[in-house]
């Protein structure tokens, strides 16, 4: 076997395996997402929703590429300028003397060399720069978690009302089949029987339109997870209420060091800061050296050269301070606007959030209770004759809308929940555990 034979062979084996390297990645790549299709399809949980939606999508994946773009940024901004190289020739007519050769021709290379210590400044302003797209990646993730969070609580509702309409509607239409009868024998009159047929439609009616907004909810969801409108969302696992072990006086401070747009409005007023070190640098002179290497009357010459450039004009210069002073203080006052207008949200979001679970109980240990008593001694009543039937139409209509409401509830405390976890920036329900930030879920990925 000669060498030629060996080297392709040798080839032919590294393209091999690397071809069969490549498969693999590839496969384990697309295995995460198809394990998380399929849970999607068959009923998932809130964290395949989530761990879905991270991976796919747009925005998310546009925020992640600005901060990685960000950080190249960095060795672009502290690298000092590319060396300028100048060829110059001339060629002279008539040459000055008689034995000059009428070619001049000259080679030079300059630097430009910056004040000591500027390339430092504006390295912390694209430092500043890159953490403030970090921050707008955990924004992106955020934003795409709390939809899914509160989409996930309103499909839920969605599905629990069509299921609360249906079994109401089975009842009711049992209710019109008595009173039919009970108005053959005037027992029942014929208003009350129209009025239970009545609701009968009503019920199917809300079956259908809640049918319909199931599915404009799958739609967003999808939307958010970026997959094609209609594509299958299975059963979702139910996620009862959790209570919350803050007091709204602990959140207040938690939304302060956690609440993203808080945290960049910050990094703001940090890349201000480092902006304003930065324009003191521009008012100090910058170098430029160089070499150059020719030929002259046919004299080999060798050459050096140093300069600076001089900011001379005071006006040009103060005015650049002042602008970089009036940007840093409107970055501290935008900073506290941001804190104020986020205590404001915290303590909307806790009004809302005590509120459904005053709902919550009201409906669940109170109303439910006494309606579904009353219904079972108005539905006695009626059938001993005691009672009329107008008043168990009533009866069972107030049930269905006390099961409405309570399902309405649940919902909402969900979704309070998932703004309020969203400012605080940690899990509310658990004081061990705290909810994974966008830095930890891109640090974990």
């Amino acid at each position: 076997m000669n060498r030629f034979t060996k080297l392709l062979m040798a080839g032919v084996i590294a393209l091999g395996l690397t071809a069969l390297c490549a498969a693999s990645e590839t496969a384990a790549a697309t295995e995460p997402a198809d394990a998380l299709e399929s849970k999607i399809v068959r009923g998932p949980s809130l964290s395949d929703l989530v761990a879905y939606g991270y991976l796919h999508n747009p925005m998310v994946a546009a925020a992640r590429e600005e901060w990685k773009g960000s950080v190249e940024q960095y060795r672009v901004d502290t690298a000092h300028e590319n060396p300028e190289i100048m060829v110059e020739g001339m060629y002279m007519d008539v040459p000055f003397t008689a034995s000059a050769a009428p070619d001049d021709w000259k080679v030079g290379i300059t630097q430009a060399l910056p004040f000591p210590g500027r390339l430092g400044k504006a390295g912390e302003i694209s430092e500043a720069g890159a953490g403030i797209s970090r921050l707008k990646l955990d924004v992106a993730v955020r934003d795409v978690t709390a939809g899914l969070r509160e989409s996930y609580q309103e499909l839920l509702y969605l599905g629990e009302a069509r299921r609360i309409a249906g079994l109401n509607r089975e009842l009711l239409d049992q209710l019109v089949k008595a009173g039919e009868t009970a108005f053959t024998s005037d027992k029942a009159a014929l208003v009350d029987v129209l009025k239970a047929q009545a609701q009968s439609g009503q019920l199917m009616y809300d079956a259908l339109l809640l049918g319909e907004l199931e599915s404009t909810e799958k739609t967003r969801i999808n939307s958010l997870l970026s997959r094609v409108p209609d594509a299958p969302i299975g059963p979702l696992s139910d996620e009862p209420p959790r209570p919350v072990v803050y007091r709204v006086e602990e959140i207040y401070p938690l939304a302060e060091a956690n609440y993203e747009e808080i945290r960049i409005a910050g990094a703001n007023e940090k890349k201000a800061s480092a902006m304003l070190d930065f324009t003191r640098y521009m008012n100090l002179p910058e170098f430029k050296v160089g070499l150059s290497y020719g030929f002259e009357d046919e004299v080999k010459q060798y050459g050096i050269e140093a300069g600076f450039m001089l900011p001379l004009w005071p006006g040009k210069n103060a005015g650049r301070l002042g602008a970089a002073r009036a940007d840093l203080e409107k970055m501290r006052a935008m900073k506290l606007g941001q804190v104020n207008e986020t205590r404001v949200m915290v303590r909307d979001n806790w009004f809302r959030l005590q509120n459904s679970e005053r709902l919550i109980k009201l409906y669940r240990d109170d109303l439910l209770p006494q309606a579904a008593k009353a219904m079972e001694t108005a539905e006695l009543r009626f059938r001993q004759g005691q009672g009329s039937f107008s008043d168990y139409v009533e009866v069972q209509s107030a049930f269905y809308n006390f099961q409405l409401a309570l399902a309405r509830a649940k919902a909402d405390y969900g979704k309070f929940l998932a703004r309020l976890e969203t400012l605080a920036g940690t899990s509310l329900t658990n004081r061990g555990t705290s909810e994974p930030s966008g830095e930890a879920k891109e640090g974990a990925k």
